[in-house]
This record gives structure tokens, C-alpha cells and sequence, in this order.
């Protein structure tokens, strides 16, 4: 059976030297290898399809029979990683902590410990001014990427 270090262990080799990383590897029964990758610039559909192939080459199917997925970690995967929260600096993240509270900010800094949130205000409570939060990467439970479709020229006008 092959384990997730070796898995592991191939990725990370054939990654070294570029802007890409490994996220999250996943085995699942039946050897069904799901691999997530991301980059400091994007992952590109054909650095998906060379992990791929080369990992295809690394182990005998006539061992060990495997389905093998190699994909972005995309919008809809959670941020797992320092390096991914790097990645969003300056843009909007929204957050759980393990403690259950949701926040929705902009990420204003990083550090190997943890970020800074610049929180959104919240409609209902009406805040004003801008309200900074430093969270420790060990507190948060779940972050993703917020994706907006609105533009400057649409929030200017309330739209």
C-alpha cells in the first residue's frame, strides 16, 4: 500500500526550486491519492498535470493499483498553511476560531505566529473605525478566501 509519506516525501522533492507547495495529501481506502498543491503566484493546470505524471512514474501500478488526483488547493479549500495566508495578504479571509467565533477581515499582516485581521464592520452593531485582531494559527479552526464579484466602482455607488 502506498503511504501518505511517501506521497509526501515525491511531491515535496519535485517542488523544490519552484514558487509551488504541497497543501494536503489525502489516501483514502482502495489507495484513491488526492494531492492539493498551491503557489505563491497560482498553481497552472499543467503543473498539476507534470506533479501528476511524475508521480504516475514513481509507483508500479502492477503493485500497487492507485487512483491518483493532483489539483489546486482552490477557492472553496480552506487555507491550512502560513505560506497560504502569505498568499492573501491584503485581501479579505473569513475565520473560525476554536474557540466558535466567526470573523470576516482583511489580512493586514503575517508572522510565523499568526496574522492580523483588519475585522469588517458589522452591519447591525454599526461600527466605526477600524477594528484590528491578532490571531495565533494554533486558535484558528477553519479560514477561507472571501470572494467578492463587486467593484470599486459599484461600492462607490452602493450598488
Amino acid at each position: 500500500m502506498i503511504t501518505e509519506k511517501q506521497i509526501v516525501q515525491r511531491v515535496e522533492d519535485l517542488l523544490k526550486g519552484s514558487d509551488l507547495f504541497l497543501v494536503e495529501t489525502v489516501v483514502k481506502p482502495g489507495n484513491k491519492i488526492i494531492v492539493f498543491l498551491d503557489g505563491d503566484n497560482g498553481v497552472t493546470i499543467a503543473a498539476c498535470q507534470k506533479i501528476s505524471h511524475a508521480l504516475e512514474l514513481t509507483f508500479d501500478r502492477n503493485i500497487d493499483d492507485f487512483e491518483l488526483t493532483v489539483s489546486s488547493a482552490g477557492i472553496d479549500r480552506p487555507l491550512k498553511l502560513p505560506r497560504q495566508f502569505q498568499k492573501n495578504l491584503g485581501k479579505l479571509v473569513t475565520l473560525t476560531t476554536f474557540e466558535g467565533a466567526s470573523m470576516t477581515g482583511k489580512v493586514v499582516h503575517i508572522n510565523e505566529e499568526g496574522i492580523e485581521l483588519e475585522l469588517l464592520p458589522e452591519k447591525k452593531k454599526k461600527l466605526t473605525g477600524q477594528t484590528l485582531i491578532t490571531l495565533s494559527f494554533k486558535n484558528i479552526q477553519t479560514a477561507k478566501e472571501v470572494i467578492t464579484f463587486k467593484s470599486r466602482i459599484f461600492t462607490q455607488w452602493n450598488i
